[in-house]
């Protein structure tokens, strides 16, 4: 019998075309590659607000409630457990919260077939009863640590992707920047759409891709002459690939270490020792570092904090922008992890 799997558009599909929407929801199945989605589609096994839709390229609207027929005969392809350590933050019987490394990829692709989160998910969740079985409600980029969540059903995940895109979250991030931000907060709304020459980069404009906001407050700042640096706390109003990433090298403020969007501004810093950290940061200073959210199950709030991670630790020491780093960041203005019976 074949199965279904219905999602509602949110913020982050709003104009996107169809495919990559479901490709987006579908992100746990090894078979949502992008040419069978497409064939999905054309062959009337898409339906939008209840009304089949042949079309790839159509745009999805903020709230477009989407069912996908999955055909019984495609492949499925099982996901290799492999007894990868997991930093566990929070786990219940309907959803979990890891801390991802840097470095780590999330999920399985050509080059990284094993070794990542999903892996070792596949381990963690080998004596779970069914129906559950673990899909990724958000995903990071390898070279950004911090938070991920983690669905145990296929009705917990659409509740969260729900949840994770509606103003009842948020999703605060740590930054390092090169430069000097002069202004305390502020946000970034430019509009964000892959590269034309290189379809792994996005590109930040006024006037084309999909609209897009961060909100930025500035945390600490130090002269480090001639560059700068900066430490700020980003929030997503929306979420998009490479986001903060793209905003804030668009605004003059790249990421320390950021290997696509960064520039190697440690040859500016004239202090040796400060240079030399600089320089040896081999990954985007970019931390997920705090997410809260309603409960899915009983509405109660969930706050989730990842530690700063120790490189990063190490570094904001050397850069003097956090000489007793968990006293400048201060934890999340809540009552900590919600305590469900």
């Amino acid at each position: 019998m074949n199965v279904q799997r219905t999602v509602t558009a949110d913020r982050g599909d709003t104009g996107r075309r169809l495919d990559l929407v479901v490709r987006r929801h579908l992100s746990d199945l090894h078979d949502a590659t992008r040419t069978r989605v497409q064939a999905w589609i054309e062959n009337g096994l898409v339906t939008v607000n209840g009304a089949a839709v042949s079309r790839v390229a159509s745009r999805a609207a903020l709230g477009d409630v989407v069912t996908i027929t999955l055909p019984e005969t495609a492949p499925r392809t099982a996901m290799e457990a492999e007894a990868i350590r997991l930093d566990v933050l929070y786990e219940d019987d309907r959803l979990m919260a890891v801390d991802k490394l840097a470095g780590m990829v999330v999920h399985p692709t050509y080059k990284h077939a094993t070794g990542t989160v999903m892996n070792a998910l596949a381990w963690h969740a080998r004596d779970w009863p069914p129906p559950q079985r673990p899909s990724l409600v958000n995903r990071l980029d390898k070279l950004t640590s911090g938070i991920v969540i983690v669905a145990k059903t296929r009705e917990v995940h659409a509740e969260l992707q729900r949840l994770m895109t509606s103003r009842q979250s948020e999703k605060r991030y740590l930054a390092l920047v090169y430069g000097r931000v002069k202004v305390a907060s502020g946000h970034i709304d430019l509009r964000l759409q892959r590269a034309p020459s290189d379809r792994r980069k996005v590109v930040a404009s006024t006037t084309s891709g999909a609209p897009s906001v961060t909100l930025f407050d500035r945390l600490a700042r130090v002269a480090a002459p001639r560059a700068g640096l900066t430490l700020l706390r980003c929030r997503l109003a929306t979420g998009r690939t490479h986001q903060i990433r793209v905003h804030l090298a668009a605004r003059g403020w790249p990421l320390v270490g950021d290997p696509v969007y960064g520039t190697p501004r440690w040859n500016q810093v004239t202090a040796p020792a400060l240079r030399s950290a600089l320089k040896a940061f081999s990954r985007q200073a970019l931390h997920a570092w705090q997410v809260s959210f309603p409960h899915p199950a009983t509405g109660r709030p969930l706050f989730l904090e990842a530690p700063v991670p120790e490189d990063l630790r190490r570094l904001l020491t050397e850069c003097r922008l956090a000489p007793d780093p968990g006293h400048v960041l201060g934890h999340f203005e809540g009552p900590g992890v919600a305590d469900f019976d």
